[in-house]
């Protein structure tokens, strides 16, 4: 078995410590020696590996036990607890060490109990023979009991067929980031570029970016986060929206909100006036006698919601009226003649 450092020690944490601080501490140490900030730095990508690996294992409460129980053997391949704990019961000796050469690992069973022991620990599976397994029997030793060796060419697909072999894997952390965006990139939608620094150089992604995404939503690259462990699928990278504004508009949702002045005498009198809106001008109509503050709604012209695409939301114009600043002797004397008749 490759020699590992304590996973606690590479945590920089007690055996002690409660799920939070497990975490809080890999998420530290993950940002410091992360990829994306340490390009072409072949040691903290080495450092990366090893505390995502460490985390993967006591970041899970169930592989944490195994972990505290067995140690680092638990996640090795072939591995069995339930045979592991039967050791304390039969006496076995030095059960999975190391004695590794060219490719083989030797485990040492010491006992009195004869051919029941494998029949108890295991079934029946010695006495009928591993099929497919390179599993060997390299003789007897009475001076202790009965003493046998056998050795496991690694990998060779015994466990796996016998139901004994469980892959240690893990799957990687997401990554999150944040994308900025115009006002109109998110109403709309559009692709983007996007360059990921890694540790064999920087990769450049197009992303689409949905119509209707708004500040706080995310867009998931599945498989573009944190590598996987032990083989395990690799995270996916979440990018999160930062929307700027647009002058003028105001987004709530799925509606926006705008303002739109007229005169004086077209609120009294009635009349029309042009409205913009995200998708164009439009010509609205005004009641005679609209009142400062009214507001049009304009349905439809909205923004598109991401779920369904056939869904836009609303805008709504707040009226203003302008008052005029200047007046001639003419419009002078006619609004005082209205002035009067009014009372």
């Amino acid at each position: 078995m490759e020699n590992k450092r304590d996973y606690y020690e590479v945590l920089g944490v007690s055996k002690e410590a409660d799920s939070s601080a497990i975490k809080k501490a890999y998420r530290k140490l993950a940002k410091k020696y992360h990829p994306d900030t340490n390009a072409g730095n072949a040691e903290a990508e080495k450092r990366f590996k090893e505390i995502s690996e460490a985390y993967a294992v006591l970041g899970d409460e169930e592989k944490k036990k195994l972990y505290d129980e067995f140690g680092h053997i638990a996640f090795e391949p072939g591995f069995n607890a339930d045979a592991a704990r039967a050791q304390k019961q039969y006496g076995y000796e030095n059960f999975g060490s190391d004695n590794s050469q060219n490719g083989y690992r030797e485990y040492h069973f010491n006992g009195s109990g004869g051919d029941d022991i494998f029949g108890d620990l295991f079934g029946n599976m010695f006495r009928r023979g591993a099929k497919g397994g390179n599993f060997h029997s390299e003789g007897f030793h009475n001076d202790s009991g009965f003493y046998q060796q056998f050795h496991q060419r690694e990998n060779d697909g015994f466990y796996g067929k016998h139901g004994f072999h469980e892959t240690y894997s893990g799957k990687g952390e997401n990554l999150e980031a944040e994308i900025s965006l115009t006002f109109d990139e998110a109403v709309f939608g559009c692709d983007k570029m996007i360059t990921l620094q890694e540790a064999g150089g920087n990769r450049t992604l197009k992303v689409h970016i949905p119509a209707g995404i708004d500040t706080g939503q995310s867009v998931r690259l599945r498989g573009k986060g944190h590598p996987g462990i032990g083989g395990g699928e690799p995270g996916d990278l979440l990018l999160k929206a930062k929307v700027g504004r647009k002058p003028g508009y105001e987004r709530k949702g799925v509606d926006v909100y705008t303002t739109v002045s007229i005169p004086y005498t077209t609120a009294a009198l009635g009349g029309e006036t042009r409205v913009s809106t995200l998708y164009g001008d439009v010509s609205c109509k005004i009641k005679e006698g609209t009142q400062s503050g009214s507001k049009i709604r304009l349905r439809g012209k909205g923004i598109v919601s991401m779920k369904n695409p056939n869904v836009h939301g609303d805008q709504y114009v707040t009226v203003q009226i302008q008052v005029p600043r200047h007046l001639n002797q003419q419009a002078r004397r006619k609004l005082m003649e209205y002035k009067q008749a009014c009372g």
